[in-house]
């Protein structure tokens, strides 16, 4: 490079400019005033460049910030074909799972659903067998009471059946007693006991206890001819079976040997 372009572009060091003389009040006017105005010109060339300078360090800036705040997004031009892809399989995958974690709900309500179930029915057992221990129970404690009070009601009947009143003082203290034996039974009645109808009936061994037998042609075989004590029902249950008589058939007759010859 040559002296004359490393010289700085002034116009104080330019030799082609006129010296200024004593004296000489034009000249130096007009020099004056020339360098003003490329002064002037040189201020405003610098001020548009650093306007321009800022110019660009702000759209540098400005770029960087949305660079930056796309970055910060994972948004840009070019993966945004790629955010759409990754966004449709985070869903599918989402679903997925949701799905997964559906079913094993629906299978967790059907497993409680048939444990409440299995549940429900062995309370319900529970409860059937409980009602029935405890009918049981009653029916015995009831059954051993009255069992007690029966041979009671049996003296009654035979007193009944066998004094025979022979003037009125007697058949006062018969109505007495036999009073109390009315209200005795309306008791029983009340609780549930009920007497057997056994005579003329076929024998059951599951309500009656045969005694005696008694052959006979008037009765049919197996059939009750006689209560010789009566029998008694709590409910459906026998609280004591009837003693009975069954008839029996006939015994055959046997006949002499002279009755079986023929006449001569």
């Amino acid at each position: 490079m040559s002296d004359e372009e490393k010289q700085p572009d002034s116009p104080l060091t330019q030799t082609d400019q006129p010296i200024p003389v004593e004296g000489d009040d034009s000249g130096l006017e007009s020099t004056v005033t020339e360098v003003d105005s490329k002064g002037t010109d040189i201020e405003s060339q610098q001020e548009d460049e650093l306007s321009a300078q800022g110019a660009t360090e702000k759209a540098v800036t400005d770029a960087g910030v949305m660079s930056d705040i796309e970055t910060a997004e994972g948004v840009t031009p070019e993966s945004s074909g790629d955010a759409d892809l990754a966004a449709m399989l985070g869903l599918k995958v989402a679903n997925q799972a949701l799905q997964a974690q559906l079913d094993e709900l629906n299978q967790q309500f059907e497993s409680l659903k048939i444990q409440s179930m299995r549940m429900a029915a062995d309370f319900d057992n529970f409860r059937k067998r409980t009602a029935k221990e405890k009918e049981d129970l009653e029916h015995l404690v009831k059954g051993n009471t009255l069992k007690e009070l029966l041979p009671v009601v049996d003296n009654f009947e035979r007193a009944r059946s066998q004094i025979k009143p022979q003037n009125d003082g007697e058949m006062g203290i018969h109505r007495s007693y036999q009073g109390v034996y009315k209200q005795l039974v309306d008791s029983l009645k009340r609780i549930g006991v009920s007497p057997m109808r056994a005579e003329e009936m076929e024998f059951d061994p599951n309500l009656h206890e045969a005694v005696m037998r008694e052959p006979t042609d008037q009765y049919p075989e197996g059939v009750v001819i006689e209560q010789l004590m009566r029998g008694y029902l709590l409910g459906e249950r026998v609280l004591r079976h009837a003693m009975v008589k069954v008839a029996a058939a006939p015994m055959p007759v046997v006949t002499s040997e002279d009755d079986t010859k023929e006449p001569a």
